[in-house]
């Protein structure tokens, strides 16, 4: 009997998308002749950097621009239903009973007044039209079924109650209550720590295997895509530069940006540059037996339990581990933020307490960090005039040189912080911690939500900074190939204690506690087959315990 391949469950075929900017009739084109099918069973994943119009081709599977003003030719069909004439009842029925989508962020999409089980519950009854018993039945096994805890008790809990890797698998629970056929995966591990990011991922694999859904993986992180798709498209400026099998594109590519794409992926393996010995300096910052707590009676809580290091000019110590492990409570205590429960914190030899001159913080999210109504060179300019900054002709001279010596022009004082890039504004953050020319720079999760160009960029400069200047830096990061390029020696965190410290090849290489190996292990890699067997040994420990 001859065989008869799958009919694709998506067919895409010179789709274009222009959003109207400015004046009427003004566009910019942000999807330019994308092609490409989906078959069931199978996974495609769109890589690229920020703006290159990956997010803009998932949402146009649904039929999410519609009623926005944007401009969309070409064909997308999804399950037999073309999108793009599709009435708004076809578009219901298409969004949650053939194709649903899980967003990046999982506060944003779900209600924080409402309970999880109830959300999902009331999306089944949306699309399936049954009894609120049976729609409340449906939302507890589907968490059940995406690995979340006793499901009945912990449906009735709201999205404030559950970990951020808890709510993204809430938020694919939801996604698979009408039973879809196409699942839709944009940035769905960008926040989350290696070992939820891993157990996200492989949860993916299993509903594919077990329910032959298709899936449309957006990731900025190739290594993500790289362990769990097919296909790669990579795209740029709202192009596909290139598309094929994914070992193939990722051992081969044909296109100089996919090969840029690659070079800038950081990779446990990669080469680095040898520790720049600290030697007998006096240590910028030490913490000797720093402990924080949260809460009063019996709901207190240890975020940091005990923690003594010492980092010294020049030189950079990672911190990592997972969520909860107490990283950022202790970056903010280095740098005054909050004050400990107990142990000291010592700048220079000098046990200090409150904000602290001579130290600064980058903060992971610097739209939010940036005042929306100041231009960025008055946020830069505020550190100066704190620390007695007076001459305004000075402040702004300091304030230009900043901007251009982090890549930025001069002539950017004046902007506001919407029409910078991501990349651009975490400049702007650095540019803001340089400003007072401080001795220590704490870098809490500064690159985590950058494409990995604009990572590699922003590392870099940091890099550069510190070798002209001496600072020494902290970095803080739940991604453990960019920490070790960047760092001379690392810490490792869990449960608000430090398990394991050393030089950064030491620990990486001869790792001597169990849960640095776990972190280790859950990195993604640039090799499928790798990636295929780490999948493995996770499941079968899982089983195992």
């Amino acid at each position: 009997m001859t065989h008869r391949p799958a009919q694709p469950l998506v067919q895409v075929t010179g789709l274009e998308v222009d959003f109207p900017v400015g004046a009427p009739g003004e566009c910019v084109r942000a999807v330019d002749g994308i092609s490409f099918t989906l078959e069931p069973g199978r996974a495609l994943g769109i890589v690229g950097e920020s703006g290159s119009g990956k997010s803009t081709v998932a949402a146009a599977l649904l039929g999410l621009h519609h009623g926005t003003g944007a401009r969309i030719s070409g064909t997308v069909r999804v399950g037999g239903t073309d999108v793009g004439a599709a009435t708004p009842a076809e578009l219901r029925a298409l969004r949650g009973a053939t194709a649903a989508m899980v967003f990046q962020d999982p506060l944003s999409s779900l209600d924080p007044y409402y309970a999880i089980g109830d959300q999902i519950a009331e999306v089944h009854r949306v699309h399936t039209r049954v009894s609120r018993r049976a729609a409340r039945a449906r939302a507890v096994e589907v968490l059940d079924r995406v690995g979340i805890p006793d499901a009945v008790r912990r449906s009735r809990a709201r999205p404030h109650e559950f970990s951020g890797g808890m709510r993204q698998r809430a938020l694919i629970a939801m996604a698979l209550a009408c039973e879809p056929r196409l699942l839709i995966a944009d940035e769905p591990t960008t926040a989350l720590d290696v070992t939820v990011q891993a157990q996200i991922l492989d949860l993916l694999h299993g509903l594919r295997a077990e329910r032959g859904l298709a899936l449309l993986l957006v990731t900025h992180d190739v290594g993500v895509a790289a362990e769990n798709v097919d296909e790669l498209l990579v795209m740029r400026d709202g192009r596909g530069v290139e598309h094929g099998p994914v070992a193939r594109v990722l051992a081969a590519p044909g296109n100089p940006y996919t090969e840029r794409l690659l070079a800038a992926v950081p990779r446990l393996d990669a080469p680095r540059t040898p520790a720049r010995p600290a030697g007998d300096r006096t240590p910028v910052v030490e913490a000797v037996g720093l402990r924080r707590e949260f809460g009063r009676g019996g709901r207190r809580v240890t975020a940091v339990g005990g923690v003594s290091l010492t980092v010294a000019e020049g030189e950079t110590l990672g911190i990592v581990g997972e969520s909860g492990s107490g990283k950022s409570t202790l970056g903010r205590m280095l740098v005054g933020l909050l004050a400990p429960t107990s142990g000291s914190v010592r700048h220079a030899g000098r046990e200090s307490s409150g904000i602290t001159p001579g130290v600064q913080m980058v903060f992971q999210d610097p739209g939010s960090s940036l005042n929306s109504r100041r231009s960025i060179g008055e946020s830069i300019a505020d550190p100066l005039r704190a620390s007695g900054g007076r001459d305004e002709r000075a402040v702004r001279d300091r304030v230009e040189e900043l901007l251009v010596r982090v890549g930025l022009e001069a002539a950017h004082y004046d902007r506001y912080p919407h029409e910078f890039s991501g990349g651009q504004r975490q400049r702007v953050g650095i540019a803001r911690a340089l400003a007072p020319r401080p001795r220590l720079i704490v870098c809490d999760e500064p690159v985590s939500a950058l494409d990995v160009t604009t990572q590699a960029q922003v590392t870099a400069l940091l890099s550069e900074i510190q070798r002209e200047t001496g600072i020494a830096l902290v970095f803080i990061a739940h991604d453990l190939a960019v920490v070790r390029q960047v760092s001379d020696r690392v810490a490792v965190m869990r449960a608000g204690e430090v398990v394991e410290e050393g030089p950064v090849d030491e620990v990486y290489d001869r790792p001597r506690h169990a849960y640095t190996r776990q972190l280790l292990a859950a990195v993604p890699s640039l090799d499928p087959a790798l990636a295929a067997g780490r999948r493995a040994d996770r499941r079968r420990a899982t089983t195992v315990a």
